[in-house]
């Protein structure tokens, strides 16, 4: 039986929520939180066990995130979906919709089955905090090189993406108070009239920009679709951000921040789902024994974490770098390596 209180339940719940869609390592963090705490959370909670029921309740916890992605993207996923559906039907692949849901589909195919093979060795190996902290400064320089290096046709998309932003705010009966774009110090600023009318202007771009997004993405094709995918497969390695590798590629590639950040949700959706619903009935087996109580609150608190997270990293990559994110990941991780192997 594995031994969990609320409260740590509750900090790996919220930690996992939030680390999961930020680009700092939901595993990195999971890994190295219990090892900086000490004491009975380094006992309580250790990723590294061959079968390690810790980990099958962290795994579990991705279905409250996936389920946070879905209720934020919904309006993306009945599109996806219906374009999944009618493509099967009618046979061909024509609309932005269809090609937008065979992408996903191809570019989940190399972490699926990478996962199912190495998921095991790659913890049992990798899931030490020490290495979990190098690979956690390593995915900073990631995020810092990605953003210092970007390819011309990746700027040149920011601007193409900013300004369909603000056309569309303007159609929507929003003003932006600076023109959007890389760099700029803040995002749509008030408009006049009411607050709730501002509020239903800036939804009603959002939801436009949504739809021109996924349809630049749709014509970006499968085969760099594949390769944004497959830079997934590196988040198996505890510290090494899924979503932010999956960003860092997509811009290298040519997308625009914006779009590579979308793209990078919507690929993680049906991973973290899947890997949340293959643990599932270890937590309601003999593993989750006398800590259901604490798998909901975990679970609550994940979910929670997550909804708000991506609700904050939409707006603010529209217009600003993973820079910051870069710079905390290679600090945390070059602090917790020497505190774990030269100081505690």
């Amino acid at each position: 039986m594995m031994h969990l209180t609320y409260l740590e339940a509750a900090v790996v719940g919220l930690v996992q929520g939030v680390s999961e869609l930020f680009p700092v390592s939901s595993l990195g963090h999971n890994v190295l939180i219990p090892a900086l705490i000490g004491g009975q959370w380094a006992a309580d909670l250790n990723v590294a066990e061959p079968e390690s029921p810790y980990l099958a309740f962290v795994v579990g916890l991705h279905v409250a995130t996936a389920i946070a992605l879905l209720a934020f993207f919904w309006r993306d996923w009945v599109r996806i979906a219906g374009g999944f559906v009618s493509s099967l039907r009618d046979r061909r692949v024509e609309t932005a919709d269809q090609r937008l849901a065979w992408m996903i589909v191809l570019a989940t195919i190399p972490v699926g089955l990478v996962g199912l093979v190495a998921e095991h060795p790659f913890r049992v190996i990798f899931g030490k905090p020490i290495v979990a902290g190098v690979f956690l400064a390593i995915n900073g320089l990631i995020l810092i090189a990605g953003e210092r290096y970007r390819s011309r046709a990746s700027l040149a998309a920011d601007k193409r993406a900013a300004v369909t932003w603000e056309a569309e705010l303007v159609v929507a009966g929003g003003r932006p108070a600076v023109p959007p774009g890389p760099g700029a110090a803040s995002g749509p600023g008030p408009a006049p009239g009411p607050a709730h009318a501002r509020t239903r202007a800036s939804s009603r771009a959002e939801q436009a920009d949504a739809i021109a997004s996924d349809r630049r993405m749709s014509v970006a094709g499968y085969g760099k679709a594949i390769v944004i995918g497959s830079s997934q497969i590196l988040a198996l390695l505890a510290g090494i951000s899924r979503d932010g590798v999956t960003m860092v590629t997509g811009m290298a590639r040519g997308l625009s921040r914006e779009d590579a950040a979308r793209f990078a949700f919507l690929l993680s959706t049906p991973v973290i789902l899947a890997a949340g619903v293959l643990k599932i009935p270890d937590l309601f087996g003999p593993l989750g024994s006398g800590i259901r109580g604490q798998i909901l609150l975990g679970s609550i608190l994940s979910g929670v974490g997550a909804y708000f997270a991506v609700r904050f990293l939409v707006r603010y990559l529209r217009t600003r770098t993973l820079t910051p994110f870069g710079i905390y990941c290679l600090v945390a991780g070059l602090a917790s390596v020497v505190y774990l192997g030269f100081i505690k």
